[in-house]
């Protein structure tokens, strides 16, 4: 038997290809290692960052390919076929992070009752969430449509609430507006779901195109809504922080020049427009910044104790996919074609902003 791979140029990100490589036996795998069955996985606009980012982040290091090529990094769920570790059956469910692929071999590291982490050497360059793999057999939260949620929103809410966590935590940096660009995309309709929520008065403005925006009004989580169009339009003399979700240079241009020293934060979040464009370190206003999880994460952590973060991440959570979930339109695919396919029309900005991918390389 194969696995059955999607790879991509590392220095094209347009060029992909099918190709297979060999499943190693039982006794070919490492000590405590698992042969792991991919079943299914989400596919967003966030998956792009990742490839973009794959180089100066390391994603790339996570699952070995030929040389120049990378496979795109998602999260879903997939089962353990053969095991080597003696506390890890055949049969356990995992959801983590996966390859568009059919198969992950997983050397099983640090076993809990809950989960485990990846031991394998070449994936111990990225922050440890990357390498973790929960347990999740029997677990309501992970099957069926609440397990799509899981996999399409659960990683992009954390993101959407340690951005959120750490805005209210400087106090907006005195700003009375959040503006967040791409606002149809999931990581910033769930931070501006969380804005709304529980950040009044501070008012939620999402940017997006003339498209996107009938979609963007439905979800009920933005105070205003702006086409990029109109980004001149705007009022310029109250204190804003802008969260970029896209990377757009020229956007990240247009909204310093207009409200200059009115933008007290400029944070950088997401990066899926491939422009090239320099950080900003000539703009007015507050100075671009990039925001990197990890280190909110282990902040908090360390502040809120064993179980604080996810106590309340999870309570955030549930109440956001009861919310939000049902506005969205879940496709499914199956077989490489279908994977390659909603890849090259993500990368290319061509997925609808209702639609949410749940694919398996699996035909």
């Amino acid at each position: 038997m194969n696995s059955v791979q999607l790879v991509v140029a590392r220095n094209d990100l347009k060029t992909s290809k099918i190709i297979e490589a060999p499943l190693p036996s039982i006794a070919q795998l490492p000590d405590d290692g698992l042969l792991v069955k991919v079943d299914r996985f989400a596919f967003t606009a966030n998956n792009i960052t990742y490839a973009i980012l794959g180089d100066q982040l390391k994603y790339w290091d996570l699952f070995p390919a030929p040389e120049g090529l990378g496979i795109v990094p998602v999260w879903g769920f997939g089962e353990v076929a053969e095991s080597r570790h003696p506390d890890i059956a055949r049969g356990e469910i995992l959801f983590g992070y996966f390859p568009m692929a059919t198969h992950l071999v997983i050397e099983a590291k640090n076993l809990k009752r809950s989960g485990f982490s990846d031991g394998a050497a070449h994936r111990q360059n990225v922050s440890p969430v990357y390498n973790a793999y929960a347990r999740v057999k029997g677990d309501a939260a992970f099957v069926g449509r609440e397990g799509d949620y899981q996999a399409l929103l659960r990683p992009l809410f954390m993101l959407s609430f340690l951005v959120d966590d750490f805005l209210a935590e400087n106090e907006f940096f005195g700003a009375k507006s959040v503006i967040l660009s791409s606002a149809s995309s999931k990581t910033a309709f769930g931070l501006a779901w969380l804005l709304r929520t529980n950040r009044k008065p501070i008012r939620v403005i999402g940017l997006t195109s003339p498209s996107n925006a009938a979609f963007v009004k439905s979800l009920g989580c933005y105070d205003e809504i702006v086409t990029y169009d109109d980004i001149e339009k705007m009022p310029s003399t109250s204190p804003v922080a802008f969260v970029d979700m896209a990377g757009n240079g020229d956007v990240r241009a247009r909204l310093h020049n207009h409200f200059r020293d009115m933008m007290k934060c400029s944070c950088r979040v997401g990066l899926t427009h491939q422009d090239g464009a320099p950080d900003g370190e000539n703009l007015p206003g507050a100075k671009p910044r990039w925001f990197f999880a990890p280190d909110q994460i282990r902040k908090r952590a360390k502040e809120w104790g064993p179980g604080g973060l996810d106590q309340r991440f999870g309570g955030a959570f549930s109440r956001f996919t009861a919310d939000i979930g049902p506005k969205l339109r879940i496709v499914t695919g199956h077989g490489p074609d279908a994977v390659q396919r909603v890849y090259l029309d993500s990368l290319s900005g061509r997925v609808k902003p209702d639609e949410a991918h749940m694919l398996s390389m699996a035909r």
